[in-house]
């Protein structure tokens, strides 16, 4: 499997980890545009917010699953809480574009440190999962588990590639 430039016989495997990788990054600029978001905005505001875009919906279904889970959500937050969750998306967001726009370009150190990051991320949210089940995280996760396998194979295809080249076995000689 290769990323290389000016490739053009990709395979389903090549594609697939090439959008999977674009769909992370743009988590990744989302969390970014989030996490800015919760530095200007205050819990208050959110509550407002949270309370206007559900009041309709309540309206019609006082037991809606989504607008009281929000409604309750947004009544909850402290400063504390939204500053932590705005550092942490913005942190988390800068490393994911960082990294996918890294190993897009095939920049070799970049396999293994996204590999670290999700795996470091997988056992957090793994253990989130056990304490507080939610499909949303789960479907995050087993995405997660899926670009870590799409990685470690991209990883390994360049580090094969690599080897049987003269550059690659010149570089392993010094």
């Amino acid at each position: 499997m290769t990323l290389a430039k000016g490739s053009t016989d990709r395979t389903l495997l090549d594609k697939t980890f090439r959008i999977s990788l674009i769909l992370k990054g743009l988590d990744g600029l989302l969390e970014l545009v989030g996490g800015i978001l919760l530095l200007l905005v205050s819990p208050a505001q959110i509550g407002a917010w949270v309370r206007l875009l559900t009041q309709h919906e309540l309206s019609e279904d006082p037991h809606d699953l989504v607008a009281t889970t929000l409604v309750h959500w947004a009544g909850t937050m402290t400063v504390s809480a939204t500053l932590f969750g705005a550092i942490y998306l913005l942190l988390h967001g800068a490393v994911k574009v960082v990294l996918v726009w890294a190993v897009l370009k095939d920049k070799m150190w970049a396999y293994p440190w996204m590999i670290a990051f999700l795996m470091a991320f997988i056992l957090y949210q793994s253990y989130e999962l056990l304490v507080a089940f939610s499909w949303g995280l789960a479907l995050l996760t087993a995405f997660d588990i899926f670009i870590v396998w799409l990685t470690w194979h991209e990883y390994r295809a360049h580090r094969t590639r690599n080897a049987n080249t003269p550059a690659g076995n010149a570089a392993r000689q010094t």
